[in-house]
């Protein structure tokens, strides 16, 4: 199956070399990338009509294995192509905390925190560990839970910070509801992990919940 017999200047790819990726829509970037559509239907319909599906990119790239392949026309092979996309654009966005950089404002950690938590179905509980210059050591995805919880161990998160050597920490949790609200959970867990944290010396500076683009800081709020 081959893309629709558009002219060369209106087909995705070319546009797309031509006048660079922001250029295109967003059925044609998915078209690019589905490359083929299915019998009766040229790729950029197929690319819509997912799109419709999905409520947009976010929702389809974002779906599990099987709202994907329930989608005729796409199967595993595509899916793990969905996911090392996402995988390689998370990867990008940790570059320069692997090199040591410091995080120089809450905007960006707030985008830092988005890229990574905010396309989970699950909740994750992270931490950037930092040293005394406020530079990451590590991100770590400490624990994993359900669509609406996950477990947290204060133990676990001191024996972590100081096998890094961390000098203070961020945290970090999705609601994967999409609301980015603390709730009266999150604010008695910030306390309790800074009242563990403190007894090591180790600064907690803030705890960030991130919603669907949305991202709250607790410090922010005065809720620390």
């Amino acid at each position: 199956m081959t893309t629709h017999p558009w002219p060369t200047d209106e087909r995705p790819r070319e546009r797309l070399l031509s006048h660079g990726a922001s250029s295109l829509s967003d059925a044609e970037l998915l078209a690019i990338f589905l490359r083929t559509g299915t019998a009766g239907m040229p790729v950029m319909s197929l690319a819509r009509q997912l799109i419709d599906h999905f409520s947009g990119l976010r929702g389809l790239m974002t779906a599990s294995q099987r709202q994907f392949c329930a989608i005729n026309g796409l199967g595993p092979a595509k899916y793990a192509q969905v996911q090392a996309a996402m995988e390689m654009a998370r990867r990008v966005m940790d570059e320069p905390l692997r090199q040591g950089d410091p995080l120089r404002s809450p905007a960006d950690t707030r985008s830092y925190l988005r890229s990574r938590l905010g396309t989970y179905h699950h909740e994750v509980f992270a931490a950037l560990f930092l040293d005394n210059r406020h530079r990451v050591i590590h991100y770590r995805e400490l624990f994993r839970g359900t669509i609406d919880g996950a477990a947290v161990y204060p133990r676990e998160v001191v024996r972590q910070a100081l096998e890094d050597n961390a000098a203070a920490v961020i945290f970090a949790h999705n609601h994967p509801s999409g609301v980015a609200e603390p709730s009266q959970a999150d604010i008695s867990l910030t306390q309790r992990l800074k009242e563990a944290l403190g007894l090591v010396d180790i600064r907690v500076l803030d705890h960030m919940v991130v919603g669907h683009g949305d991202v709250v800081s607790l410090a922010e709020r005065g809720l620390m």
